[in-house]
């Protein structure tokens, strides 16, 4: 009955959008120069998707479990080896894909503040400029896109459940009865064959929740994994010596996992009843059905867990197992979804003209360091998955080496959409990138700057450069240390470097690179360069400014 009343809203707000000429409060199109058609966009992101757990890369994890769909848009067009977010955290990172800027100037540095939906963004943009726009999924920076410039839109409540998930519209919220990501699907795919044939081309946003906390697979894929091994991190059980910022976190996937929230461990053999989950709505409002049969499939695995006598290591590798098994069958259904949009691309006739994205929001740690999440500016969260299809214009069998960042995806778009520069943004449009000749001053190094602490998994606010292969970061805070990474002799960051006398020269050089960034990006947030470490209570205000700045009263 919800989904039917629901079903309604769509069906009117559909045939509605097929009567006007424009969305309610679109401007007449912009004249754009030239006669070459412009093309559509269709931008898929999910949410803590960890690029080792993407088979085009040819990772280990990606052997054991294929992502085909994906696959399907990085052998049409272009994989980037090198994808980098500029803060690894959901919210700032989706207001820096929009705006094109650190999160220092769009003002949105961590989870919990509120965007400002009247900022410049690409989407409103392109809406302005005669496309037809729209987003479906999770949203994650207010309340709505409300006063966004979308189009159309229906999105997930903040981070939204997994199983019948609250989706708000312009005309209230209600919940679908469905799986977030199949719910994300079909709404996206009703619009465009509603939009696509409207004689205007059409950018829509398809924003998935999963794979993020607490990894629930559709019913299909909650048995894919299961009895799958799958190889333990060589670092799963680091001690963190020399890195106290990595010692002090918490955000361990055998200490700090909520063993019934995010494990779904069950107290005793026979029993359904969860340990420690605070968040009990995530199950509450499934079905019996639903229920039945995602528990149903965990029983067994729970009853060997509760029956074996377990050393504390047996169950810190049992707790890996069950995490990725939980994760990577949470990611099949993405794919499913990318599959879904990819078949209808081809089946009606939209494919050669339109623009495919994936990408995740950021990384995401399956086990290294022996952490699920992200935050930190080591290689798991600092690289985000990236492919792209353009017919035509992207050569198929793409390899991308050079760094990119997700600051440069808004001018890309704007490129593509023959729409001019804009002084505020701070990426660069790839464009010449995926055509093969990447601009001779392209970058060599990125820059990084996380704020939330003191906030969620207590990582430390830090700041930082990856220039080649080296790497060099501050943490601020009530931990003031520097950081330095050969990631050609320690792929895995495990040996801090900062003092070896043999490294010097190379993070003196960095300082300056730093300093050069921090100038260029007009960051003046935490400690400067120079500042001296023992500095501590400097260093505690800086990191409660840093990450405050811009937050509301």
């Amino acid at each position: 009955m919800i989904r039917q009343a629901f079903a309604a809203y769509l069906a009117v707000g559909f045939a509605l959008s097929g009567c006007i000429a424009a969305p309610t409060g679109r401007t007449a199109a912009a004249p754009v120069a030239g006669d070459e058609k412009r093309p559509n966009i269709i931008f898929i992101m999910s949410d803590d998707h960890a690029q080792t757990a993407i088979s085009a890369y040819g990772t280990e994890i990606g052997k054991l479990a294929p992502t085909p769909n994906i696959d399907r848009i990085a052998a049409n067009g272009a994989l980037f080896e090198n994808s980098y977010v500029t803060n690894s955290l959901c919210g700032p990172s989706r207001a820096t894909m929009l705006t094109g800027q650190f999160s220092h100037l769009h003002g949105f540095t961590k989870n919990g503040q509120k965007f400002d939906n009247s900022s410049w963004n690409w989407v409103r943009e392109l809406d302005q400029s005669g496309y037809r726009t729209a987003l479906f999924g999770k949203w994650h920076l207010n309340y709505s896109p409300e006063g966004a410039g979308i189009g159309e839109w229906a999105v997930l409540d903040d981070q939204g459940k997994y199983y019948n998930p609250d989706i708000i519209t312009p005309t209230g919220r209600s919940v679908v009865e469905g799986y977030a990501s199949d719910i994300v699907t079909d709404l996206s795919i009703e619009w465009l064959d509603k939009n696509a044939d409207a004689g205007e081309p059409f950018a829509i946003l398809i924003h998935h929740k999963a794979p993020h906390r607490n990894f629930m697979p559709a019913i299909r894929h909650v048995q894919k994994y299961l009895g799958t091994e799958f190889p333990v991190p060589t670092n799963y059980f680091d001690h963190y010596d020399g890195r106290p910022a990595a010692g002090a976190q918490e955000m361990n996937i055998y200490r700090d996992m909520y063993e019934g929230h995010d494990l779904k461990m069950t107290t005793e053999v026979g029993s359904r009843e969860l340990r420690f989950n605070p968040w009990a709505d995530d199950f509450d409002r499934m079905t019996e059905a639903q229920r039945e049969a995602y528990f149903g499939a965990l029983q067994p695995g729970n009853d060997a867990m509760n029956a074996a006598d377990m050393s504390e290591r047996d169950m810190a590798i049992w707790k890996y197992q069950r995490y990725m098994n939980e994760y990577l069958g949470t990611v099949a259904a993405v794919d499913d979804s990318v599959g879904r949009v990819l078949d209808w691309l081809e089946t009606s006739g939209q494919a050669e003209n339109t623009i495919v994205v994936y990408t995740s929001d950021q990384g995401f740690y399956l086990g290294e360091h022996g952490w699920f999440d992200k935050r930190f500016m080591y290689e798991e969260s600092l690289r985000t998955p990236f492919v792209m299809q353009y017919p035509g214009h992207i050569a198929p069998g793409t390899r991308i080496s050079v760094p990119v960042q997700n600051v440069d995806y808004a001018p890309t778009f704007l490129d593509y959409a023959r729409l001019p520069e804009r002084e505020t943004i701070q990426g660069r449009s790839l464009r010449d990138v995926v055509d093969g000749t990447p601009p001779t001053d392209w970058r060599d190094d990125i820059y990084y700057h996380y704020y939330e602490y003191p906030g969620f998994h207590a990582v430390r606010a830090h700041y930082g450069v990856k220039s080649g292969r080296y790497k060099l970061m501050r943490f601020y805070g009530d931990i003031n240390q520097w950081e330095f990474y050969d990631l050609a002799t320690d792929p895995t960051e495990m040996r801090n470097r900062i003092d070896d006398p043999a490294a010097q020269p190379v993070i003196a050089q960095l300082k300056v690179t730093l300093e050069r960034l921090r100038t260029k990006y007009r960051d003046s947030d935490g400690p400067a360069v120079r500042d001296p470490l023992w500095a501590v209570a400097k260093g505690q205000r800086d990191a409660e400014a840093a990450a405050g700045h811009h937050a509301e009263d």
